[in-house]
């Protein structure tokens, strides 16, 4: 689970209940037909510039926003060490029994089991690569759309609300409702793109950039072991991947490591 998206998101909504319920009655803050032009008119507008395959790649992307099934990159180069030891050691028959964190990595093991060259090996990998970060950025495009949407839809609420009061200038009994739908669209325009649309919209395309970056790791790895390189090699060529500080620590244990020391002590 993620826990910075829902504390963020939960926190901006608390925040703004909060700032409400210490003015007036939070009642005066639902309009009907202010959600009805907004969240539905919003909604409508995003499913004409999309298909149904994307819509439903957009409702499963909902869950990749809140939690994470991707491992971390430490531990998918300690992973992909283990497997460099067992290719060098028993042959690259061996891998198919290996547990695979991920479908790629499965589907890239047993390719070196089978036998694959090293051409096809990479055009394979790096099309399925391709393919996911297509998938991912289709589902995560309609939050993206939602995010623009929103708050276009609040602005025409203000202008149907402005026109409504401006007709009705001779009856003040209607002014007020007319200028609460004009103003209170404009509202939930900006709450739904900034609290609940563009969060989601960024941290999916946050989530594929992660997926990405393991995938060319695993990639690397698996041309790597295939040309029978040292797993140092691999490790060396791996590590790249790591922010600096992390590739210094993990520099620190292999030299701790050698030197017959605890990890972490040197």
């Amino acid at each position: 689970m993620d826990l910075a998206t829902i504390i963020g998101m939960l926190g901006a909504i608390i925040l703004v209940a909060i700032a409400i319920s210490l003015g007036a009655s939070p009642i005066i803050f639902v309009n009907p037909i202010g959600l009805i032009i907004v969240v539905g008119g919003s909604s409508m507008i995003v499913l004409s510039q999309m298909s149904f395959a994307e819509v439903r790649l957009a409702a499963k992307a909902v869950v990749r926003a809140f939690k994470s099934t991707l491992p971390d990159m430490m531990s998918t180069i300690d992973e992909m060490l283990e497997v460099s030891k067992m290719a060098r050691k028993s042959g690259l028959l061996a891998l198919e029994n290996h547990e695979a964190s991920s479908t790629f990595l499965a589907r890239g093991l047993q390719m070196l089991a089978d036998g694959y060259s090293p051409d096809m090996l990479k055009e394979v990998l790096d099309k399925e690569r391709l393919m996911t970060l297509d998938r991912n950025r289709a589902g995560a495009r309609a939050f993206s759309l939602l995010t623009d949407v929103s708050p276009a839809m609040g602005m025409v609420g203000t202008l149907i609300g402005l026109v409504d009061m401006l007709a009705n200038m001779d009856d003040p009994s209607k002014i007020g409702p007319a200028m609460a739908v004009a103003l209170l669209t404009t509202l939930y325009g900006v709450l739904i793109a900034q609290i609940i649309a563009n969060p989601i919209a960024e941290k999916l395309e946050l989530r594929t950039q992660q997926q990405e970056r393991l995938q060319a790791l695993w990639t690397d790895a698996l041309m790597a072991i295939q040309q029978g390189r040292n797993p140092r090699v691999v490790e060396q060529v791996l590590l790249t991947y790591l922010p600096q500080e992390q590739r210094e620590k993990r520099q620190e244990d292999l030299a701790a490591q050698e030197a017959g020391q605890a990890p972490g002590t040197a």
